[in-house]
């Protein structure tokens, strides 16, 4: 007799296997699209709750293209060489100045635009201070990566993630600082230094800073920059008022991308040509993969089981809860797993020292593997594109020292401010 729910998480996993091994070198997306297909065909998921799966990525789509509009026009417009050449000139020299500045801009970056801008705005900033100062680049591009992640709950709008979980229970910004703020300080306290030991060899030397022509700030690039700034203002603005990041994300992207082509008198075919559309079917696939995933009647199970072990023991169930979550936002990715937390959590009830628990695996947990986030994902794709490559095996090792200390500092602080 055909098992229809045992299909589907075959189905599921050898799709997620696919996005994290890339077998035959084959894009991400590729995998988690084929997965939600062979769902519908095979009568797992009727067409039309699929449809309405991805649909649930609107958002989360607008957002991305925003953000990805904005780093294309900064990085056509000489702003990323601009901030390469400053970054260098601050760090007078010495390559471990210079990672504690991207450490720190990282940080800014992605407490207040977000860990997806950290992938796709820092990261090719990053790139080129590294290329103009003629040193290994992995040590910081690494940074953008972990950073994106372990400072993702600082606030609301830093991490995406952060609305699917607690949708509309969202806390007032004075309770979110009560619970996040000293768990944030462990994370990126930890990370920082676990990071720093981790690539003390790279470190030793110095860099290069001068013998090319200074980098000259344009008017398009200012212009660039501000429309970053804007940006970081109306995200703010909209997270206070409970309003979607997406539109208006997209809306100052495009505003930028357009203002800055009009004054060129550039056609928008490079920008449009050169940005990373692929990631748009991958996060489809992947809500379209949890909705299948939900069909099969495991999260009311979940939703029981957390209830029931919150009655019991809440503060054994918060930590227990947290690390659960942190590992398995590395098996189907934080998104998703986010909307199956808001949804489990929400159907149990839980009181807030969980659910915060529950965010903070799902914010921090994805620094152990290269799937982990989305954040992560476009941090890849930004290597690729300059040439870059980190296996999945090497960011594993690198993650398991990193990721692990965090996040048992982080459920710790928690544990210290929950009631």
């Amino acid at each position: 007799m055909f098992d229809s729910h045992a299909a589907t998480w075959s189905i599921a996993g050898l799709a997620t296997l696919g996005v994290i091994a890339r077998p035959w070198n084959l894009p991400e997306y590729i995998w988690a699209v084929t997965g939600a297909v062979l769902l519908v065909a095979f009568d797992l998921l009727p067409l039309r709750d699929a449809m309405m799966a991805a649909g649930k990525g609107a958002d989360v789509y607008f957002f991305l293209i925003g953000m990805m509009l904005l780093a294309e026009v900064a990085r056509k417009e000489g702003l990323f060489d601009w901030l390469a050449e400053l970054a260098i000139k601050h760090s007078r020299d010495s390559a471990s100045r210079l990672f504690a500045i991207v450490y720190a801009v990282g940080t800014l970056v992605t407490v207040f635009l977000s860990n997806d801008a950290t992938a796709v705005v820092l990261t090719p900033a990053v790139y080129a201070a590294t290329r103009a100062a003629n040193v290994e680049p992995l040590p910081y591009l690494f940074v953008c990566a972990f950073i994106a992640n372990a400072a993702s709950f600082v606030l609301p709008i830093s991490n995406p993630a952060n609305l699917v979980l607690f949708g509309e229970r969202m806390p007032s910004l004075v309770d979110w600082l009560h619970y996040f703020l000293l768990p944030s300080v462990a994370a990126i306290t930890a990370t920082f230094i676990l990071l720093r030991i981790s690539q003390r060899k790279a470190l030793h030397g110095t860099v290069e800073s001068g013998g090319a022509e200074p980098v000259v700030l344009t008017r398009n690039a200012t212009i660039v920059g501000a429309g970053i700034g804007v940006t970081a203002g109306v995200l703010l603005a909209a997270s206070a008022f409970g309003v979607d990041l997406g539109l208006p994300t997209f809306a100052c992207g495009a505003a930028v991308a357009a203002i800055v082509l009009l004054l060129g008198r550039n056609s928008p075919a490079s920008i449009v040509r050169d940005i990373s559309w692929s990631v748009l079917p991958l996060v489809a696939g992947l809500f379209i993969l949890v909705e299948g995933l939900n069909r099969t009647g495991v999260l009311p199970v979940l939703a029981e089981v957390l209830k029931r072990a919150a009655a019991v023991s809440p503060h054994a169930t918060a930590w227990g809860a947290g690390i659960i979550t942190a590992l398995a936002s590395n098996l189907i990715n934080n998104l998703p797993m986010g909307l199956i937390a808001a949804t489990t959590t929400q159907a149990a009830q839980s009181p807030p020292h969980i659910t915060g628990a529950v965010l903070i695996g799902v914010d921090l947990g994805p620094n152990l593997s290269v799937t982990g986030s989305l954040a992560t994902i476009l941090w890849l794709i930004a290597l690729r594109r300059e040439g870059e490559h980190v296996s999945a095996f090497r960011f594993l090792r690198l993650g398991i020292c990193v990721m692990t200390p965090a996040l048992v500092l982080s459920l710790l602080a928690l544990s210290l401010v929950a009631p």
